[in-house]
């Protein structure tokens, strides 16, 4: 791109990356992006910090008519977890499917990688990337793909829970030995707005060595 860094890109950077905030699903509604905006926030998570390009994730969207078997997912996992759930609590769990206008998953690509597996690849001449490198970098495409979102206008949330790590859905999503399902993202337009959150000061999270 074409934009050089000085003043005015910085206060870009620091509005938007301080602007976005975690909005809860059931705030996000129609629309959604576009396939063109969609495009561009994908793109943004490509440029994410990855050791060897080996791009250790990969992004799942969950199209509308296909909501009603992640739905599925989420009951079934709560009734194997609990299996004296009541249908209201099902039900719960099914409609956290549809809340958002676009819901895509997103999987680390894991190796099981531990510290001597690491080792004995270096030792080979390998490219060791591990598993907590991974997720970091998944992370970061992430957090690319929240702010473009931001900037384009649309609000945005991560969910988890304990149906990520179930068996149906580990099979509605093919997920292969060493993949994890880390979290759901979210995006809509914010139907109703919050005030930001207070962000922690600097000084309780950095200390010197």
């Amino acid at each position: 791109m074409d934009v050089l860094p000085g003043q005015d890109f910085f206060e870009f950077a620091k509005v938007l990356v301080h602007s976005r905030q975690h909005v809860a699903p059931r705030r996000l509604v129609e629309p959604g992006p576009s396939a063109a905006q969609l495009s561009d926030i994908l793109a943004a998570a490509a440029a994410a910090p990855d050791h060897g390009q080996l791009q250790p994730w990969r992004f799942v969207q969950v199209p509308l008519d296909k909501r009603g078997c992640l739905a599925d997912v989420f009951g079934q996992a709560l009734q194997d977890r609990d299996p004296a759930a009541t249908p209201e609590q099902i039900e719960n769990a099914r409609d956290k499917a549809f809340r958002a206008p676009f819901l895509m998953l997103a999987i680390a690509r894991l190796t099981g990688s531990t510290p001597e597996q690491d080792d004995k690849r270096h030792l080979a001449g390998e490219l060791a990337v591990g598993d907590a490198e991974r997720l970091v970098s998944l992370g970061c495409a992430i957090e690319n793909m929240l702010l473009v979102a931001n900037a384009l206008g649309f609000g945005s949330g991560l969910t988890s829970g304990q149906a990520l790590a179930s068996a149906p859905l580990r099979t509605l999503f093919a997920l292969q030995a060493h993949e994890l399902a880390v979290c759901c993202i979210n995006f809509g337009t914010v139907s109703k707005a919050k005030s930001a959150r207070l962000r922690p000061d600097v000084a309780a999270f950095v200390t010197s060595l």
